[in-house]
Formats: structure tokens, C-alpha cells, sequence
């Protein structure tokens, strides 16, 4: 296995973690969570 290969594998893992956080952050079963932590800093004791 040489550099260059190597480089390929970090750039398609790389690739598929953005792609998963991306899929993550725009989950619709997350929205609630996301828009609570949100409005976290306007919330007073």
C-alpha cells in the first residue's frame, strides 16, 4: 500500500463522516432537540 492510496482512504473517510454529521444535523427526528438547546440563552431561572 503506498501514500497515495492511503491518501484516497483518509479522503472517502473523510468524505463519509461529513456526510454523516451532515445527514445528522438535518434530521428532522433531531429538530426539537436542536430548536430546545437554541433558545437554551434565553431562558431565565
Amino acid at each position: 500500500m503506498d501514500i497515495t492510496t492511503m491518501r484516497i482512504i483518509a479522503t472517502v473517510a473523510s468524505m463519509a463522516c461529513f456526510i454523516g454529521i451532515a445527514l445528522w444535523a438535518y434530521a428532522r427526528s433531531n429538530k426539537g432537540r436542536f430548536d430546545e438547546a437554541a433558545n437554551l440563552p434565553f431562558e431565565q431561572d
